[in-house]
């Protein structure tokens, strides 16, 4: 399933249960104005304008996972926040709750249904995936090579093509609108297609740390790695 964060991270898009519990992957975030700047005139201008000029946000987001298979597509939806470098809250309300939490130093991924929490590093989770635009540490193109996308459906499209070969994706496409982030469209390896659309966008504005923390609930199924984490089961 395709992600922000790639294919093999449980988080960032929605997936199938199997054996009657639904696996989730989930799906990462983006968007915001340009605060006022003059827009240029193509897209990877106005992309980089973006990212330089937006180190905070928040909003909503639709999903819509196309398979190759050709079956029903799957949808999903929910909120966000992200504040740069490495900190982001995504939820997903619908079809079912999933929760991600990256706070800078780890990503937590938690799903209500299981009560199972999964840590991975930062790094690691964002490396050279969509996720790294948003709220990376290092330069766009430091992981990316751009290129203009043309004009299509009211946005202006820039192609973003990964520097490293194991990405789990192989083309990535973010449309623009007004010097704002629109949409993302992500084709994965296998040959599913995600479309992520914005909605209810505020760029830069002030948010809370403890929004970019996680504590896993009582009883919770950890896995993975929490030394030197301040995070403790119990919430």
């Amino acid at each position: 399933m395709a992600s922000v964060f790639g294919p093999r991270t449980a988080a960032v898009s929605f997936a199938a249960k199997s054996a009657g519990c639904f696996a989730r992957a989930s799906l990462a975030l983006a968007l915001a104005a340009t605060g006022g700047i003059a827009l240029a005139a193509d897209g990877v201008a106005q992309l980089r304008q973006f990212v330089s000029a937006t180190r905070s946000a928040e909003g909503d987001f639709e999903q819509t996972v196309v398979a190759q298979s050709g079956r029903k597509p799957q949808q999903a939806s929910g909120s966000f926040a992200y504040a740069r470098p490495g900190r982001f809250h995504w939820e997903y309300d619908r079809p079912y709750r999933q929760v991600l939490v990256g706070d800078g130093s780890r990503l937590w991924t938690w799903d209500p249904d299981l009560n199972q929490v999964t840590v991975r590093s930062i790094g690691d989770a964002l490396g050279a995936t969509p996720a790294a635009i948003l709220f990376g540490s290092g330069a766009l193109e430091d992981g990316f090579t751009l290129a203009e996308g043309g004009s299509d459906g009211g946005l202006i499209w820039v192609e973003a093509r990964p520097r490293q070969t194991d990405s789990g994706f192989e083309s990535l496409r973010i449309g623009l609108q007004d010097g704002q982030l629109h949409s993302m469209e992500m084709r994965d390896n296998f040959g599913q297609t995600t479309l992520i659309r914005f909605t209810r966008l505020q760029p830069n504005p002030q948010l809370a740390a403890d929004r970019f923390r996680f504590t896993p609930p009582a009883g919770a199924d950890v896995i993975g790695d929490v030394s030197g984490s301040d995070a403790a089961p119990g919430r």
